[in-house]
């Protein structure tokens, strides 16, 4: 049996998740809805047996998943209009950007009883899993933190520019769309954290996204996540999360690629797989069916993702 899915917001992220949907023998992702024609047009040519609803409500009622790439403002009516229907929610992160109305979210979502994950797209990788194991274990070692690292020539990259909300201040941004994934690999190594202080800079546009933003997060133990991210300058992108241990430390960087070292250059964990992307979202989907059956599942969970958008808007506002 192949669930009957609803793709609701088709831009790049939508349209990724369309595509690999299409190609998981578990789902059917043949329900579609964006408000802009041209990318519903593009969906199309991902899945052509797909149809496109009048409304993003009638794609909804007739799926029994609906997953929800449409920026962060409208997510919430839609998921709880998914919700109440008895329908499986997969989100997009951020989970929102006003905590009062994600936290009102994540309560009904837990009382509608159904199955919800938020997409960050790293929980079920390799990568993570492995990294998680190494650190219970103690083959890192005693935990020294995190850092992560994220630098970019021009923010919206090329590829987002279609997404033009993603370079405002309102729900746009590189640490909401980016920094967020590596603060929830971050919890799930060292646990919940607290903000201890966080500096952002803006342009002179208030309208405008942050350009740089410097961190200092902790855990329980006062382990620290020290976060330091800009844009600006000819460079490639550099996005990079390194878990500390006083024997080996892990990095992962570009979000797939893990890499250890004991003291000497970092070097592979294991082969790269052809695309590393594909991989990583295969096992995301896989672990959704498995939520979707009422199975384990290392899915983010919505409560997590909530902690995760606490310490990120707590950053922004330069808490």
């Amino acid at each position: 049996m192949t669930v009957k899915t609803a793709v609701v917001g088709l831009g790049i992220m939508g349209r990724r998740m369309l595509e690999h949907m299409d190609r998981h023998e578990g789902y059917a992702p043949d329900l579609l809805w964006d408000p802009s024609e041209a990318a519903c047009a593009e969906a199309l040519r991902v899945v052509p047996g797909a149809t496109v609803a009048d409304t993003a409500e009638t794609a909804i009622a007739g799926a029994d998943l609906v997953y929800l790439a449409c920026p962060p403002e409208p997510r919430k009516a839609l998921a709880l209009t998914a919700a109440e229907a008895g329908k499986a929610v997969f989100l997009e992160k951020p989970l929102g950007v006003d905590v009062t109305g994600s936290e009102d979210l994540v309560a009904r979502l837990a009382a509608a009883g159904v199955p919800a994950a938020v997409n960050f797209t790293q929980a079920a990788g390799p990568a993570m899993t492995s990294i998680v194991e190494a650190a219970r274990t103690g083959a890192l070692g005693d935990l020294e933190g995190v850092d992560i690292v994220v630098t970019y020539g021009a923010w919206p990259r090329e590829w987002q520019k279609a997404a033009d909300w993603l370079r405002f201040r309102a729900e746009g941004g590189y640490v909401r769309e980016v920094i967020s994934h590596f603060l929830f690999f971050s919890e799930r190594v060292l646990g919940p954290l607290r903000l201890v202080h966080a500096h952002p800079t803006h342009p002179s546009d208030p309208a405008l996204c942050e350009t740089h933003m410097l961190a200092r997060l902790e855990n329980a133990d006062g382990l620290p996540v020290t976060v330091m991210g800009s844009v600006g300058g000819a460079q490639p992108d550099r996005q990079e999360l390194t878990v500390k241990g006083s024997k080996v430390s892990r990095r992962v960087t570009d979000f797939y690629r893990d890499a250890a070292s004991s003291g000497g250059p970092f070097e592979p964990v294991r082969p790269e797989p052809t695309d590393p992307r594909a991989e990583s979202l295969r096992c995301q989907l896989d672990d959704l069916l498995r939520l979707m059956r009422g199975e384990e599942s290392r899915l983010a969970t919505p409560e997590e993702a909530l902690r995760v958008q606490r310490l990120i808007e707590g950053m922004l506002a330069g808490a």
